[in-house]
């Protein structure tokens, strides 16, 4: 079994980062076609997306009560303090994409790099999912799958492994790095874009994202995410 690639960013990846980063939104909305409506009615800019479904559409593998918490209190948090830490500010106005690239490795920007990080990633978990999700990939991402893991079923296993051995918080992706898909994981508010790597998939680990309902067995959280509700068709629009 491959071990997911944790490696330094290449000299290839690097450059390619400014162009990831610029691109970051439209992961989130060219390729799902998805609108970001305004939720809040304040002064300050808004991050928060809809949910792209029913806060129990996901029912019974993530509960109304996760969901309800998970994005109306963890991610709110992140978008609403995203917002107000670029308030009055020049970066006042800037996507998130912007925002990270602009805070990425930045002692000073820590508190803006998490909050906006986490706000995209948050944003790119819920669209990784859906209901009546799983089952078998659509045959073009099947193929990729195919040569880069030898199989779907490794793949899975891979992306299993990435995401229940992730210490502490954090998340697993898939990631085009090029025209090879490879497996990652991140710590905290990390994310693939920073890296000159182009998300596909993403399975969030916080414990926040599964305790609810999975208490301490984040593994058969991992699983049951994988077998029920993961979004193929999300990961083949993002890699077209």
């Amino acid at each position: 079994m491959k071990s997911p690639d944790q490696h330094a960013p290449s000299a290839r990846q690097t450059n390619r980062r400014s162009l990831l980063l610029a691109a970051g939104g439209a992961l989130l909305l060219g390729a799902t076609g998805l609108p970001f409506a305004a939720r809040a009615a304040s002064q300050h800019q808004n991050f928060l997306p809809d949910l792209p479904y029913a806060l129990d559409a996901l029912d019974p593998v993530l509960s109304a009560n996760t969901l309800g918490y998970h994005y109306g209190k963890h991610h709110k948090a992140y978008a609403d303090n995203t917002a107000k830490l670029i308030a009055g500010t020049p970066q006042e106005g800037q996507s998130l994409a912007q925002l990270i690239a602009a805070s990425a490795g930045k002692a000073d920007q820590v508190a803006l790099f998490n909050n906006a990080a986490q706000t995209w990633n948050h944003s790119f978990y819920w669209q990784s999912l859906r209901p009546r999700g799983g089952g078998e990939p659509p045959a073009e991402l099947r193929q990729r799958l195919e040569a880069a893991f030898g199989s779907t079923a490794n793949f899975k296993k891979e992306f299993a492994s990435a995401a229940t051995t992730q210490f502490g918080s954090g998340w697993a992706w898939l990631v085009a790095d090029g025209d090879r898909l490879k497996i990652i994981k991140t710590g905290n508010a990390d994310t693939p874009l920073t890296a000159g790597l182009k998300p596909l998939l993403a399975i969030d680990v916080w414990e926040h994202a599964y305790y609810l309902d999975y208490q301490n067995r984040r593994a058969d959280y991992v699983n049951a995410v994988l077998d029920k509700l993961i979004n193929w068709e999300f990961a083949l629009r993002n890699l077209g």
